[in-house]
C-alpha cells in the first residue's frame, strides 16, 4: 500500500496526494487559514452537528472557533477517480480533543487543480456516543 509523508510528517495509508496530507498537517497545527485555503472558492465543509459551510473565509471562521483543540490522527484511506475528472479520498482515523476521542471518516472531492471542493466530517460512534458529542452537551 503506497504511503507519503508530508513535510509535517503526516503519513496516510494509501494516500499520496499532498493537498490531503497538507489538510490534516495543517488543521493538526491550528493552521486554519491554510487549511482553508486548500479549498476552492466555492468549497463546501460538512462538519458533524452542522450544515454546510461554504466558502474559504467561512471555513477558516469555522475552524478557528471549533478546532482550536482537536488533534486528527489519518490512519488509512482509499482515492478514486469519479466523475468530471474529480478524485474522491476517503480517510479513516481519530480526532481527539481534550475531552474525547472519537472514529472518524473524512470524505473529500478535489477537482482537477487538486483543490478540495467538499468534504464531510463523519463520526463512527454509537448513538449514545454521538448525544454526548454534541456542542450544547459540552461542559
Amino acid at each position: 500500500m503506497k504511503t507519503a509523508k508530508s513535510l509535517s510528517g503526516i503519513e496516510i495509508a494509501g494516500i499520496t496526494e499532498p493537498c490531503i496530507l497538507d489538510y490534516f498537517a495543517r488543521l493538526n497545527a491550528g493552521q486554519f487559514e491554510q487549511t482553508a485555503a486548500l479549498f476552492t472558492a466555492d468549497g463546501v465543509m460538512y462538519p458533524p452537528f452542522e450544515s454546510g459551510i461554504v466558502g474559504k473565509e467561512a471555513i477558516a471562521a469555522y475552524l478557528q472557533k471549533e478546532a482550536q483543540d482537536i488533534q486528527t490522527y489519518p490512519r488509512e484511506g482509499i482515492i478514486e477517480n469519479i466523475e468530471n475528472h474529480q478524485i474522491q479520498v476517503q480517510v479513516t482515523g481519530k480526532a481527539q480533543t481534550s475531552w474525547c476521542g472519537v472514529n472518524v471518516i473524512w470524505l473529500f472531492i478535489l477537482n482537477q487543480q487538486r483543490q478540495i471542493t467538499y468534504t464531510k466530517i463523519k463520526l463512527l460512534a454509537s448513538p449514545q456516543e454521538l448525544l454526548a458529542l454534541q456542542p450544547q452537551n459540552r461542559d
